[in-house]
């Protein structure tokens, strides 16, 4: 079996896993291009203990790994059973062995660069540091419990709560709107605030079918009693969570409060589906107190970096300064 076969056979096994790490994921968001993994194999049990799947670029003469778009988590995903007895920590021993030998093999793809960003929790972003990687802390806004809705809405900003009120002449569907309809919003939303949609039609068509067709995706809309839609967002689930992946926003009704009550409704979908609800992370300061101020709390990721060739520096940032109005 090739990588790719053997990753996919033990992703049957790992229900923690996030969803933008399962091949069929990564399949859809790097349609077109190439991704591809890395396995750690135990040499004596031959079981599969580590796996890095990513997706390498070239642009001219330079090589780099970047995440895939719309993908909020990559990098190395360790098996469970390298946690201790107690479930709480992990064999630091076998980490170090893990990760060294991911780092030898980043550095024998002969890269220009390297960016990855790795689950919560994750211990690998601590140990490539030492190897002489740089980290740097992301922050994604999630709220854990929802048991109790009510509890959940009483956690909500005054403000929050108040366009709630402003939105109860307003309908929430689930699953209703064409994926054509949200893409062509979502473009015009944007276009409306003088941005650029950062996706194609073609990347959320493949994306979307696939994410329904395996019951783990769905678009949430808002629309008054004439069906003009004020708010839409595509979101994804995995066995822990509920992703807001893509938000959108018609700003000619921003003072209608749309936009709190598409989060609440996508916060009672998380809640059907027994998971927790993640906004999907920014360090964005307007966006971040947006997402506080539904009561979610601030959870620190890490994302690492290396650039293996100093000179790609220079086109790299030119790159995200170019690119820095797509959202």
């Amino acid at each position: 079996m090739t990588a790719k076969e053997q990753y996919a056979e033990w992703c049957k096994d790992q229900p923690a896993m996030p969803i933008f790490m399962q091949p069929w994921w990564l399949d859809a968001v790097c349609a077109g291009k190439g991704w591809n993994v890395l396995l750690y194999i135990h040499p004596r049990s031959e079981r599969i203990l580590a796996a890095l799947p990513y997706l390498t670029g070239k642009r001219w003469w330079m090589h780099f790994v970047l995440m895939p778009q719309q993908t909020q988590i990559g990098g190395i995903w360790l098996d469970h059973s390298l946690l201790n007895a107690d479930g709480s920590t992990w064999d630091k021993e076998t980490l170090q062995t893990i990760c060294q030998y991911f780092f030898d093999q980043l550095l024998s793809l002969r890269l220009h660069y390297y960016y990855q960003r790795y689950a919560i929790g994750n211990p690998c972003p601590a140990i490539l540091q030492q190897l002489g990687m740089k980290t740097r802390e992301r922050y994604t806004y999630r709220i854990e419990d929802l048991t109790d809705l009510d509890k959940v809405v009483a956690r909500f900003s005054n403000n929050k709560k108040r366009q709630l009120t402003k939105a109860l002449s307003l309908h929430a569907e689930r699953g209703k709107m064409n994926v054509e309809d949200f893409y062509r919003f979502h473009r015009d939303c944007l276009a409306a605030r003088r941005k650029t949609i950062s996706y194609s039609r073609e990347f959320l068509l493949v994306l979307e079918r696939k994410a329904r067709r395996l019951n783990c995706g769905e678009i949430v809309s808002i629309h008054n009693a004439d069906g003009q839609v004020y708010a839409a967002a595509f979101v994804v689930w995995d066995n822990r969570t509920l992703y807001y992946l893509i938000p959108a926003f018609d700003s000619a009704y921003s003072h209608s409060g749309a936009s709190a009550l598409l989060v609440l409704e996508c916060i009672k979908l998380a809640r059907e589906k027994g998971v927790a609800f993640d906004f999907e992370g920014s360090i964005i300061r307007g966006v971040a107190k947006h997402y506080k101020q539904f009561g979610s709390e601030r959870v620190t990721y890490y994302e690492v970096e290396k650039f293996y060739r100093p000179l790609f520096a220079i086109p790299y940032w030119c790159y995200q300064l170019l690119t820095s109005n797509r959202r």
